[in-house]
């Protein structure tokens, strides 16, 4: 499997042309996402999680996003084509499915395709917020688009039963997460 290097994350950013504020979500995305499957590692060993692969691929994750405001592209989709060109199709389907994943299942192992899209849905801007919060914020931005609607309201149900999935595994509640994540950084 090929992964870029957090250093080659951030050069293909900069050339990218990424905004500011977008690199500054993805930081956080991949911080929460490395957080994340380092502490479900942790409590469930039998897990087979690659958190190098889930952390960069979160850091990538909005890598088109900054063009598809001039190209209207969706920048999930680009995004992940982006890097499956680069050479790096692990990391590009994990981005092509921040949004929205392929597949919802409660009794199968969590993925690193899950955390990314769950930990994309507990960042506002650059700050950890309740997946209730975020998923507000998504639909107030998108929701009034008629083609977005639907899609909407079944990645929130969606989004809440994968939130369900990832916490029966860990010893926080996601209300949590931040104070532990804060804790840690502490440490």
């Amino acid at each position: 499997m090929n992964i870029p290097s957090r250093d080659e994350c951030f050069k293909l950013i900069k050339k990218m042309d990424v905004m500011d504020h977008i690199i500054d979500h993805s930081i956080m995305v991949s911080d929460v996402t490395r957080f994340l499957c380092n502490r479900l590692k942790k409590f469930t060993p039998e897990l087979k999680i690659d958190t190098r692969l889930a952390a960069n691929a979160a850091l990538l994750h909005d890598i088109t996003k900054t063009r598809s405001f001039a190209t209207k592209e969706v920048h999930s989709e680009t995004g992940g084509q982006l890097l499956c060109d680069m050479g790096y199709p692990e990391v590009g389907n994990i981005i092509r499915q921040h949004v929205m994943l392929d597949e919802y299942h409660i009794d199968s192992p969590v993925s690193e395709q899950e955390i990314v899209n769950y930990s994309d849905k507990r960042v506002l801007h650059d700050k950890i917020v309740s997946l209730k919060h975020r998923l507000e914020y998504i639909n107030q931005r998108y929701g009034s688009r008629s083609e977005f609607k639907n899609r909407i309201q079944v990645m929130c149900e969606n989004t809440s039963i994968l939130e369900s999935k990832l916490f029966f595994f860990l010893d926080i509640k996601p209300d949590q997460l931040l104070e532990n994540m804060e804790n840690q950084r502490k440490r």
